[in-house]
């Protein structure tokens, strides 16, 4: 709803940048990321942010969909039920409506596999040291993302981490890797104003 980069762009650009593994999140579908495994050159980890009443939660290794509006026990339950695994993006980013609250977070630790411990759309480093305190409280590896909406955007949080055949040796790889990244300019949110605009008219 907010990027118009189309797939060979974002496979253009991993391959300028190195990039032999990267996980497609849009907001509400998980098509476009489905659609890339089919064609790009590396793996691609089918994954999509769905929107709970309480914020989002991503789900990573779909097969297909998850609706969103959901609630939270529902789409746990769903992600769960295509064999995938829960990752909570952006954590803690006070600047963000659609993250989810504490409390929620708190009541569901257990069933989280992932949790964004470094999201370089995050503008405050304080929303980062609470995902890895609470990472390091529940014993959940710790991941990084873009969350790129522009292709300049991508790479500027990866990880570094052992090759991985499935779900679990992901798990297990994630656990060793180790994260590179940067903030992104604030300017570049006026990119992805500008795509929404452009798809509402």
């Amino acid at each position: 709803m907010d990027c118009n980069t189309p797939l060979d762009k974002i496979i253009e650009r991993c391959l300028e940048t190195g990039i032999n593994c990267i996980a497609i999140a849009d907001h509400g579908t998980a098509e476009g990321a489905l659609k890339m495994q089919g064609i790009a050159p590396f793996p691609v980890i089918v994954a999509e942010e769905i929107l709970t009443p309480y914020g989002e939660i991503m789900g990573m290794f779909l097969k297909e969909t998850i609706p969103s509006g959901l609630s939270v026990e529902q789409t746990l339950s769903q992600i769960k039920a295509q064999g995938g695994l829960v990752c909570i993006p952006h954590p803690f980013d006070t600047f963000r409506r659609s993250g989810l609250d504490d409390r929620t977070l708190e009541e569901i630790a257990g069933q989280i596999d992932v949790i964004e411990v470094f999201n370089s759309r995050s503008p405050l480093l304080r929303s980062s040291a609470k995902a890895q305190i609470f990472a390091q409280k529940y014993g959940i590896p710790g991941s990084a993302g873009s969350d790129a909406h522009t292709p300049g955007e991508i790479g500027n949080a990866y990880v570094e981490m052992p090759e991985f055949n499935d779900k679990n040796d992901f798990l297990n790889a994630l656990a060793k890797g180790k994260i590179f990244g940067h903030r992104t300019n604030p300017l570049v949110h006026f990119g992805s104003l500008w795509a929404r605009v452009r798809k509402q008219f």
